[in-house]
């Protein structure tokens, strides 16, 4: 696949691009040379990658930056959830200033969400504030977390507590990094494509529920195509909603059950990030229907999606306990006035943001999964 698409998230004088192709690692050197000016060669930028992206995509990104005479110095960090907290942030902003950065220096956040938002959130705070371009290497980062500015770490009260909103100046998604990916990786991305669908696309949705097998399994064009319907939609909300006020609530749908059962499991390889959220985004829907707002049968059928692709549709069967995922649920940051906030659906397609749900719905809804 040769052809490459451009999004433009509209921010003002703080819009920018979203670029959506194949090899596009290996000619990051000539996307990035204009962002940093006529001066491009007498500027570094510093890499900010893991172990494990290292060994896949850093070679070529440092061939790209040679090529178009880009300086540019490397931190490798320990790949994995666990590394977004402060003792890492901590080393990477001295590693950062060990690398004597600039204010006009550039930071190349190259991984998975985990680097970029740890990465972004340095690049937010370091000098007060630093450029930094976003090159996602997993379908949950191309689809979700590299674009919109959230950035942030984890805390013992829960995910993404502490954080800002930053925007980078560029995100490249490269297409073919994805075939690198395990399965599970795959698969734990594709949650949050399919949450595009739940809350703002119908016709998205159908068009998963015929693709996404083949999607999965290697279709490039089904992937290129699934990642700029995802970007679109989140870089309208964004453009309208930058720092959710209002209708980038609807990105959170799933993420309140998703981040609670999360936290109680460590933030382990146990469960991911999009399993979590596959998860949460059945017991919105479950949730949903018994509220009285959505009909039934949505939910099912979603479940039903999930598992002919292989994700997780209930939370079952990790040891969650009822009690330990409210408590959870009562650090979110999108509790209101002591009230949590949910991301329901009136229909699939049709998200919306109710701040006014029972706890003992919620609780029913947990016991009668978690026995």
């Amino acid at each position: 696949m040769n052809r490459h698409s451009t999004i433009e998230v509209a921010l003002g004088d703080r819009s920018y691009e979203i670029r959506i192709g194949s090899g596009l690692l290996a000619a990051a050197g000539r996307h990035l040379a204009p962002l940093l000016g006529e001066h491009a060669a007498q500027r570094r930028v510093v890499i900010v990658t893991d172990a494990n992206v290292a060994e896949l995509h850093l070679p070529a990104v440092q061939g790209a930056l040679d090529e178009a005479g880009i300086g540019y110095g490397t931190i490798v960090l320990d790949p994995g959830e666990h590394t977004k907290d402060f003792p890492h942030l901590e080393r990477l902003l001295d590693d950062l200033l060990d690398h004597d950065i600039e204010r006009n220096s550039m930071l190349v956040a190259l991984g998975g969400g985990v680097v970029g938002d740890l990465a972004g959130f340095a690049a937010a705070v370091a000098l007060r504030g630093i450029d930094f371009v976003q090159m996602p290497t997993t379908l949950l980062s191309q689809v979700d977390s590299s674009v919109g500015g959230k950035t942030g770490i984890n805390t013992r009260h829960g995910k993404n507590l502490v954080g800002a909103f930053y925007q980078p100046r560029m995100v490249l998604a490269d297409i073919d990094a994805l075939a690198t990916l395990p399965r599970r990786e795959l698969l734990a991305g594709y949650a949050e494509v399919v949450k595009y669908g739940v809350i703002g696309d119908a016709g998205f949705f159908e068009w998963l529920e015929k693709h996404g097998a083949a999607l999965i399994d290697g279709d490039v064009a089904a992937r290129a195509e699934a990642v700029a319907q995802s970007c679109r939609a989140k870089a309208a909300i964004v453009s309208e909603d930058e720092r959710e006020q209002g209708a980038r609530a609807l990105l959170n749908l799933g993420h309140t059950f998703g981040h609670a059962m999360e936290a109680e499991a460590g933030f382990s390889d146990g469960l991911l990030h999009g399993e979590a959220v596959a998860i949460g985004m059945v017991l919105a829907l479950e949730l949903s229907e018994r509220i009285g707002l959505c009909p039934a049968g949505r939910a099912a059928r979603l479940r039903t999606h999930l598992d002919t692709v292989g994700l997780p549709s209930s939370p079952a069967g990790y040891g969650f306990e009822v009690e330990a995922l409210l408590a959870h649920m009562g650090h979110d940051k999108k509790v209101q006035a002591g009230k949590l906030t949910f991301i329901l659906a009136t229909e699939i397609g049709k998200g919306v943001i109710a701040r006014d749900v029972g706890g003992d719905a919620v609780a029913g809804l947990l016991g009668d999964h978690l026995g």
